[in-house]
């Protein structure tokens, strides 16, 4: 028995209470919303703000930094994932949902953001310590100061597979996007890999605030005494907003004159406002009007021109977004809820139709990152009934002489082209329109007739239109 004598223990460290910090607790409440419950991020974010607000833990910094976390952390969610894979000892999916949250607002810091990395990861295991506890914290420090040991194109040069041998599986990974994805947007843009990368970096940027003056009701000249307001690049009625800001907080968006509507909505609706008819102008119809950013922009233009709008939607609560968006309208409208496909009308009983018909959303990646991880391309099966019945019920519903636009937030061929191409079967007596001449001074509009717009090319959401005229 050895008669050294014992070394004094070192006193245990004192339990010391984790950090709260409230951004980054929005940020993962935001995230585990868009997880658990398949919200979207631009619906649950406002709240979330509004209510740190209201409570006094959140300036404008506050607010800013809390909506790039999430938004930042859903646009590279494939990216980070690829990394945090191949920093843990397991498959992705045995790590809980609510860890794998955390992990990702990390990573997004330390590889996103200009965060300094000591920062990233001591406030990340702050915020494991809170919403997972101190054990699980242990993980996500660990993991962290793997993801820290390179930069963002340090890892890139890891974790995606060469561009020569896999080009669609390196773009996916490289530009986080799921590879189907990468391959449908690819096949609609056709061109080689300058075209395509430019267009998925563009749908990973965060889109200025549009607005739209609806006629008769603002003017653009009121919007853009609005701080960093400036005009927009192709519609008469855009204004942008450069550096981002509360729309609700202008008079005309709180009155209604005003409303937020990218600017590819607002040339969809001006195209076909413009199209010419053979005969009288009287009677429009928007057919999918919810949520009514169309319609309250097509309703105005009619009223111009003493027309009368009809907007139909399906479902009852987004009707009353559409009454909501209408109310105060210049000139005499209607609003129903009535099914597109079955329709309460007569046919041939409009001189002008729009059907913004439901889709997978893939042109609006900006807007709602999450759509992109979301979607399945079995979704396409799901929507094409619906597509093609809308399409069917507009052409009948336009008289000899009149004209329909076709339009969706999908550049994806199955959703466009394709659905044009077998109407146009069913109807002899129908032929589409050049739209081109419609949308003057926008640029690489294509070989027509029909009209794609890209994030890349025009700043806009990727919305497809096609323009058909009845002949017999």
């Amino acid at each position: 028995m050895s008669d050294q004598p014992r070394r004094p223990r070192k006193p245990a460290k004192p339990y010391r209470r984790p950090q709260k910090d409230p951004v980054r607790i929005l940020a993962f409440e935001a995230l585990r919303a868009v997880d658990e419950r398949d919200a979207y991020a631009n619906l649950v974010l406002p709240p979330l703000l509004r209510k740190a607000r209201e409570k006094g833990d959140f300036d404008a910094r506050d607010a800013a930094l809390a909506t790039e976390l999430v938004y930042g952390t859903l646009r590279r969610q494939g990216t980070y994932d690829a990394v945090v894979a191949a920093c843990v000892d397991r498959p992705l999916r045995e790590v809980d949902p609510p860890v794998l949250d955390v992990l990702s607002l990390g990573a997004h810091q330390l590889l996103g953001t200009r965060i300094p990395t000591h920062a990233a990861v001591s406030a990340s295991v702050e915020l494991a310590r809170v919403v997972l506890g101190d054990g699980r914290a242990k993980f996500v420090n660990a993991v962290l100061r793997k993801v820290a040991q390179h930069d963002l194109d340090g890892w890139l040069e890891r974790v995606a597979p060469p561009y020569d041998e896999d080009p669609e599986d390196h773009l996916a990974v490289v530009h986080s996007h799921p590879r189907w994805v990468v391959s449908a947007l690819w096949d609609s843009l056709g061109g080689g890999r300058a075209g395509i990368e430019d267009l998925l970096r563009a749908d990973n940027e965060r889109p200025e605030v549009t607005l739209v003056a609806r006629p008769g009701r603002a003017t653009t000249a009121e919007l853009l005494t609005e701080e960093a307001a400036v005009p927009g690049r192709w519609s008469p009625h855009a204004v942008r907003l450069t550096e981002g800001g509360e729309p609700g907080a202008i008079a005309a968006v709180a009155e209604g004159r005003s409303g937020v509507q990218d600017e590819g909505s607002q040339l969809v609706a001006l195209a076909l406002a413009n199209a010419p008819v053979d005969g009288p102008d009287r009677l429009w119809l928007d057919g999918c009007a919810g949520p009514g950013g169309k319609a309250a922009l097509l309703g105005a233009l009619a009223a111009e021109r003493g027309a009368v709008l009809l907007a139909s939607e399906k479902q009852p609560h987004r009707a009353g977004l559409v009454a909501r968006a209408l109310a105060g309208n210049p000139g005499p409208y209607q609003v129903v809820a009535a099914d597109g496909t079955r329709p309460p009308w007569r046919p041939g009983s409009f001189d002008r139709v729009l059907v913004d018909v439901p889709c997978t959303g893939l042109g609006a990646l900006r807007r709602r990152p999450e759509a992109r991880w979301r979607r399945r391309p079995e979704d396409l099966d799901g929507f094409a009934p619906l597509q093609r019945g809308l399409l069917r019920t507009a052409l009948e519903s336009v008289r000899v002489g009149g004209v329909v636009g076709y339009a969706t937030c999908s550049p994806h061929l199955a959703e466009t082209r394709a659905v044009v191409a077998d109407l146009l079967k069913q109807f002899p007596d129908a032929d589409l329109i050049d739209a081109r001449p419609l949308l003057p001074g926008v640029p690489d509009l294509g070989e027509g007739p029909d009209v794609q717009l890209w994030p890349h090319l025009h700043g806009t959401d990727a919305m497809y239109l096609a323009l058909i005229r009845r002949t017999g």
